[in-house]
């Protein structure tokens, strides 16, 4: 795994794919924040250009085994620097007319940063940023301070995109050639060349094109960022260390099944003398977590450039083998308990390098099922995968709270898988991930470089022979950086394509030699590899507007099966987060003209328009009648649809045939103010996607079935549950019962089984139209468990499946949900309190009530958290939210926020719905 390059007298080591940087890192700078008010009229992404900004000197900790970020760099396009290479790396050179850039920052975000240019967020104010402006090289310098510099230094990085030209205090250490490719990890040793005192290190990173070069692209999801994310996304550390190097540290985990009642524990690691004599040096380290810690020692001696590999097994130290073991489960399932190993490398008593690695204990299967679809199994049992598709930010900037704050909305939703096609985050993303309980499925992307060998006429160029080491060297950075990380269940090595054999094997025998050891997946489509074998998912879409009922037959997108992407496509988010998106007469545009390009879709032709997502809203629901109205539809259309497709997987989820195993909603969030694919919206607004998955996926469940018009309860808890009562009423809009029927003593067992209550009659008389079904579930004690309202027609969808498409199912006739418009207004009360408790947190707890006031039922009322300016306090975590209320009943809600964002104000609540009038009442 290690490349030496030639470079007469430097003894520079290059090393691809050497594994995660294990030292524990010295706290580095705070990161490049997502902008979260970036998106209203003439908000620009900073104060102004800001040039010629002080550059922040980085001290390196002298600690051998430390690791220290590099704080930041400042930066200048090669167009206008016209000093050497040299000069440009040398301590000393005066960066005039450089911006500043974060310690991990794409060009483009630094400039955003720094104000050049206006919020690109907006309107089409990114069609404003010259793409000309990235063709051509951009300069990443950063100064560091060295103490000690006879000490061993390293340089330690990943994420450069597209690839760079390295340089410390003047000399090249590094091509072009050598660090390519945005996941290849690098470490150069840098002895030599180090001063006592100041240091500079350069980066000339490349234009990228993710057509042509291994990196990141952005597909059909958003309008791309014009710099095609060109910079350095990853730190940049400066790791000290004494003669003996010490790499790769790792556990290898193996736990036994199915008693679970032992792990058996492997440690792992590389030792490297990179001293010039022969050096005896002792290993040692512990293993915690346990019920006490395992002591780890061992002596290894090593000839001058030797590497040896370390190895602690239960056979030599007992201890590994540990006895009711802390298991790690999924957020729904158990705990997550992680085990901690520190090892030190000691030369004549004194610490020459140190390596840090939290890890979890837990198994992972991914067997195909009889009808040849992947089925995950948790440490033995079996879940329905139910996901959604991550996007970072656009510009690639790093938040730390801002990404907590969407895995928290992701297990607030009831979803336990995120998938990440390319765009693999940082470390802390996984961290995060282990910490939560939420299962990731990273992998590589389509419709680029990364399947241009493969993939026929679609985008990315097939590949020439510099890529396949790249290819693999990125493979094995990826799986050492991955393979601890409890949260992470499969690589997928290939998306819509799978690899061909000898891509293939690159990637296995990286994955194999870094010990992974969950499965791999060749392909994220419903195809195979010669390695791998059959993928056991499809990605038959759809990926634009299909009616509820369509998630229910077992075809095409439906219900069966392990669907790794689909959702019906666009999703309009609150009027809120409409005005900070788009100007007014793109609003104006966005209801009036369904055949008009937006440009918060997407820049593919097939996904330009809302044209099929506009006639099915107007055919449906009646055609718009001003802003206002086209959005309060949207959030209609988007939660009975995007509850149906959670619904219809979790209903089949135990089928004895054909099986739903798995479904990736597409997709969780946007990496920028978009109008499809999304369940969270870019500031972290809830509409009617939200809270229709939500309702979805909450633990205990009552639902109905669009294809045979069955009841269902459907137990997402661990245990069974009994003594349950079910009831359906079906009413006229204007609130007239025309059926009613209970159903008690009903039992479910747990782990996402399902039990069917009763089936609605196909014909009930005197019903409208237009009707409303209304479902309870109450446990024993009387109590509601689940509440579930659906709007249906007399008149079914009728689907055109034999004209399919690969993005959707044709409708020859909508429902007619249109009696809904008749519903009368319906006032809805509501008294609230707020309590803080004392770390930062507030809780709103509100009662809303309908006064009983006529028999007009009041459907779908949503409770916005604002502040002062009557704008939405975000991101909240609401116990329920539009709901639906019949006269004389009421729903207590709670929302749980941070304090802070109320930014001083006093909690309000804002009080709407479908025939609910907007009132705001005071939350104190």
């Amino acid at each position: 795994m290690f490349h030496r390059l030639g470079l007469v007298g430097l003894g520079l080591v290059l090393t691809l794919a050497a594994g995660p940087s294990l030292a524990a890192p010295t706290p580095g700078p705070v990161p490049v924040r997502v902008p979260q008010t970036a998106g209203a009229p003439g908000s620009g992404a900073g104060t102004g250009p800001q040039a010629n900004a002080a550059t922040t000197v980085t001290a390196v900790d002298p600690t051998p085994g430390s690791t220290t970020v590099l704080a930041g760099y400042a930066i200048r396009s090669t167009k206008e620097v016209t000093d050497s290479a040299a000069a440009v790396s040398s301590p000393g050179y005066a960066a005039t007319g450089w911006y500043p850039a974060g310690a991990r920052s794409t060009v483009l975000a630094a400039l955003l940063a720094a104000g050049v240019y206006p919020d690109p967020f907006y309107s089409t104010q990114q069609q404003r940023i010259a793409a000309a402006d990235f063709d051509v090289p951009w300069w990443y310098r950063s100064d560091f301070t060295v103490t000690g510099a006879a000490a061993r230094t390293y340089l330690d990085f990943s994420g450069v995109i597209s690839a760079a030209d390295v340089f410390v205090n003047g000399h090249r250490i590094a091509t072009a050639a050598d660090v390519a490719g945005a996941y290849t990890r690098h470490e150069l040793d840098v002895t030599d060349l180090i001063e006592e005192g100041a240091n500079t290190v350069a980066f000339r990173i490349q234009p990228n094109d993710p057509r042509k070069q291994l990196t990141m692209s952005w597909l059909d999801w958003l309008q791309p960022p014009p710099d095609e994310n060109m910079g350095i996304v990853r730190d940049v550390t400066v790791r000290r260390g004494g003669p003996v190097a010490l790499r790769d540290a790792h556990v290898v985990t193996a736990l036994a099944m199915p008693s679970m009642a032992s792990a058996d524990l492997t440690v792992k690691a590389q030792v490297r003398n990179d001293s010039a004599a022969t050096v005896t040096t002792t290993v040692s380290g512990t293993v915690s977590g346990a019920e006490s810690p395992v002591a780890l020692s061992r002596g290894v001696t090593l000839a001058p450039g030797e590497t040896k590999t370390v190895v602690f097994s239960p056979a030599d130290h007992p201890a590994l083998r540990l006895t009711s073991p802390r298991i790690w489960w999924p957020a729904t399932m158990g705990e997550q308990p992680l085990y901690g190993l520190a090892l030190t490398a000691t030369v004549n008593g004194a610490p020459s390098d140190t390596a840090h690695q939290s890890f979890g204990i837990r198994d992972v299967q991914a067997p195909l099922n009889a009808d040849g679809d992947r089925q995950y199994r948790i440490n033995g049992r079996p879940l329905l995968i139910k996901g959604a598709g991550w996007s970072p930010d656009e510009f690639l900037r790093w938040d730390r709270t801002y990404v907590e704050d969407r895995l928290k909305y992701a297990l607030d939703l009831g979803l336990n898988t995120l998938r990440l096609e390319g765009h693999i985050e940082p470390d802390e993303f996984f961290d995060l991930a282990d910490r939560y309980g939420i299962l990731t499925l990273p992998g590589w992307e389509c419709c680029s470089k990364w399947e241009g060998e493969v993939n026929g006429t679609e985008a990315g160029e097939e590949w020439d022979d510099p890529d396949y080491p790249v290819a693999r060297a990125s493979m094995a950075a990826e799986a050492a950086r991955l393979r601890h990380h409890p949260s992470v269940i499969s690589f997928l090595i290939g998306s819509d394509f799978a690899p061909n054999e000898e891509i293939e094997r690159g990637y296995v025998d990286a994955l194999r030699a870094a010990d992974w050891t969950a499965p791999v997946v060749p392909a994220a489509s419903d195809t195979s590899a010669p390695v791998t074998g059959r993928s056991g998912m499809k990605m038959t879409g759809p990926y634009d507007w299909v009616p509820p009922g369509y998630w229910y037959g077992k075809r095409e997108g439906g219900a069966t099966g392990f669907n790794s992407e689909t959702s019906a496509g666009p999703d309009v988010p609150t009027l809120d987060t409409l005005r900070r998106t788009m100007s007014p007469a793109e609003l104006e545009t966005l209801w009036k003209d369904p055949s008009a390009a937006q440009y918060h879709r997407s820049p593919s032709r097939t996904f330009s328009t809302l044209r099929l997502y506009n006639a099915a809203l107007a055919g449906r629901y009646g055609s718009p009648t001003g802003l206002d109205d086209y959005v309060r539809k949207a959030q209609l259309a988007q939660y009975e649809n995007v509850r149906a497709q959670f619904e219809a997987y979790a209903r089949n989820a135990k089928d004895a045939s054909e099986p739903s195993t798995g479904v990736i909603y597409w997709m969780f969030n946007s990496g920028w103010t978009s109008l499809q694919w999304q369940l969270v919206d870019r500031f972290l607004d809830q509409g009617g996607a939200y809270f229709g998955a939500k309702k979805a996926n909450e633990p205990l469940h009552v639902q109905y079935g669009y294809d045979n018009r069955s009841v269902s309860v459907v137990n997402n808890r661990n245990a069974a549950a009994s003594g349950l009562t079910a009831r359906v009423t079906l009413f006229d809009p204007d609130g007239t019962q025309r059926y009613d029927r209970t159903v008690t003593g009903l039992s479910v067992a747990g782990g996402g089984a399902s039990s069917t209550a009763l089936t609605v009659p196909e014909s009930v008389p005197g019903l409208s139209t237009t009707y409303l079904a209304r479902l309870l579930l109450t446990d024993g004690a009387g109590r509601e468990v689940s509440r579930n309202v659906y709007w249906l027609s007399t008149r079914a969808d009728v689907l055109d499946y034999e004209d399919s498409d690969w993005y959707y199912t044709p409708t020859t006739s909508y429902a007619d949900l249109r009696g809904l418009n008749s519903m009368q207004q319906t006032p809805v009360t509501a008294a609230a309190s707020t309590t803080e408790d004392g770390t930062g947190t507030s809780t709103t707890t509100v009662t809303v009530r309908h006064p009983g006031t006529g028999t007009t039922p009041a459907l779908l009322t949503d409770v916005h958290l604002v502040g002062a300016q009557g704008a939405p306090v975000l991101p909240v975590r609401w116990s329920d939210n539009q709901v639906s209320l019949w006269p004389g009943e009421s729903a207590t809600l709670t929302a749980t926020y941070r304090t802070a964002d109320l930014r001083g104000s006093a909690p309000r609540l804002r009080i709407s719905g479908w025939n609910t009038p907007t009132s705001t009442v005071p939350a104190t």
